[in-house]
């Protein structure tokens, strides 16, 4: 039962993201969406470290479920009004960060010093290296978080997009990298490796243009509600 509700959750992950990236920033539509895609990432990413687990305890997909939901919570908080709660689960999100960090750089090094570079099921040492690099600089934005607080303003709103967007790209690249997932929905001309990179691309040229949109103070503004008072954001539709 688990393989069906991975690749269910894992096609709403996408759709539901690409809602939350073209809705207006902060409308019902986009707060909505972005719950919806939180939910799905999570369901996609247990059922799918699981289903990893089953074939391997090093198996590298393993901790993809984890870094989706370390991704997508950290996001979530970063626009919730801050909390006992949220401080709890931003520390708790900070300790699963580091664990990750560490279990990438193991199975980086066991990949790099493999004859073919790569781990068994065919994961390269660099991916391993770079996400584990991605993983240890969204640490460190934990760490100012919990000693000094969220920061206000565009750099608030950046934090969130990134995060997202980020899990989206995962959401992504798992579907769109196997060919022969993408020919079971997708007509044969939309099979190409072009046209499967084209949206993972995508995914990036979004979060990049956002956060320039939000980081330049671009566009309207966009009310963010903290536990005492409405912070104004700059450009945010």
């Amino acid at each position: 039962m688990l393989l069906p509700i991975h690749i269910v959750a894992g096609g709403l992950a996408i759709l539901l993201g690409a809602v939350a990236l073209l809705a207006s920033k902060g409308g019902w539509l986009h707060r909505r969406s972005g719950l919806l895609f939180v939910g799905a990432m999570l369901t996609m990413g247990v059922s799918g470290s699981i289903l990893a687990l089953r074939l391997s305890l090093t198996n590298s997909s393993v901790l993809g479920g984890f870094v989706s939901a370390y991704f997508v919570l950290t996001s979530l908080t970063t626009v919730r009004p801050a909390s006992a709660w949220t401080r709890r689960l931003n520390l708790g999100a900070l300790v699963l960060a580091l664990a990750i960090v560490l279990a990438q750089v193991a199975l980086g090094i066991k990949a790099l010093t493999s004859p073919h570079g790569m781990l068994p099921e065919g994961v390269p040492y660099f991916v391993l290296f770079s996400m584990a690099t991605i993983t240890l600089m969204a640490a460190v934005g934990d760490v100012r978080v919990i000693r000094s607080g969220l920061r206000t303003g565009g750099a608030r709103l950046g934090r969130h997009l990134w995060r997202m967007c980020f899990a989206l790209f995962i959401a992504a690249s798992s579907f769109f990298s196997i060919r022969a997932r993408v020919a079971r929905v997708l007509p044969a001309p939309f099979t190409t490796p072009a046209m499967r990179a084209l949206p993972v691309a995508l995914v990036f040229v979004a979060m990049f243009y956002w956060l320039w949109r939000v980081r330049g103070g671009r566009g309207p503004a966009l009310r963010v509600r903290d536990t005492h008072t409405d912070v104004a954001v700059s450009g945010a539709r």
